[in-house]
């Protein structure tokens, strides 16, 4: 694998989920709006759709936030993983940063000084997992801090009800979120796994579980609606993942995604790269 096929790929995926949905999550928010029965949750909806076709034509973010970098990295088993995997992914980001152009986003957690750049320790952040294979699957997962702001996690008494307890806090939450949202669902683990969870949930999206949707029916049940003014449409998805857990536990870990659920993916492999 080349530095430079990875670096490139990096700024082509991060390029492209920043200005361009994914066609099932257009096509979720255009469902969503031909069923709508509010009027106000219809428009917004409709300026949402306006402006994903705004973005998509001019080739600009589809939002002014465009989040922190998130990378899924899918490293197969038998690639030769290179030296400079991380350092490539944040020259990619660095490039991304200037060329897209991306807002930079990250700041230290304590002084609040800007990096400049959207790197520096922590960021990027790559999610990491083994496949079977011998290529690189990089999915750029940008993650704007209106929906991660109202993202929680609790560590529930055993006898509750989980899906309860998400379905009434998604529907506090939602509204403030950029409505309607996409929700990530980790139950079970540890603290920081059930976290993970729910991260992993919003990567692996539509949920397809009857689980999953029982879920979302509750969900949008409350009637929280596009941008919290009423309306049918509150989450557009739901996935949950669980995990085995102590017996004394039950870790509930929800992560919200707003409308702009936004990535893209590239395969590196030896002789180059390509977009997904």
């Amino acid at each position: 694998m080349r530095r430079e096929d990875l670096v490139a790929a990096t700024v082509a995926v991060l390029a492209e989920a920043e200005t361009v949905l994914p066609p099932w999550v257009e096509e979720a928010i255009r469902e969503a709006a031909a069923r709508e029965t509010s009027p106000i949750a219809r428009s917004q909806l409709e300026a949402i759709l306006e402006n994903i076709g705004i973005a998509s034509e001019d080739g600009v973010p589809l939002c002014q936030d465009t989040g922190l970098p998130v990378f899924h990295l899918e490293i197969g088993r038998n690639l030769a993983v290179p030296s400079f995997l991380e350092e490539a992914i944040a020259d990619g980001v660095r490039r991304a940063t200037e060329e897209v152009p991306l807002r930079p986003n990250a700041v230290d957690p304590l002084t609040r000084n800007n990096s400049g750049d959207n790197t520096g320790p922590g960021m990027p952040d790559l999610i990491i997992d083994l496949v079977q294979g011998d290529c690189l699957r990089i999915t750029a997962f940008p993650k704007g801090a209106g929906s991660e702001n109202w993202s929680f996690l609790a560590m529930l008494n055993p006898a509750d009800d989980p899906l309860d307890f998400v379905a009434e806090e998604v529907a506090k939450r939602a509204g403030r979120a950029c409505a309607p949202v996409f929700v990530g669902v980790g139950i079970g683990g540890t603290f920081d796994l059930a976290a993970r969870l729910a991260k992993r949930a919003l990567l692996h999206m539509p949920g397809t579980s009857q689980m999953d949707r029982n879920l979302l029916t509750e969900i949008n049940r409350i009637g929280t609606g596009p941008m919290g003014l009423g309306g049918d449409a509150t989450a557009l998805g739901v996935r949950i993942e669980t995990a085995l857990c102590h017996t004394a536990s039950l870790p509930v870990a929800v992560n919200l995604q707003c409308w702009a659920n936004r990535s893209s993916s590239a395969t590196v492999r030896d002789d180059g790269w390509s977009i997904d």
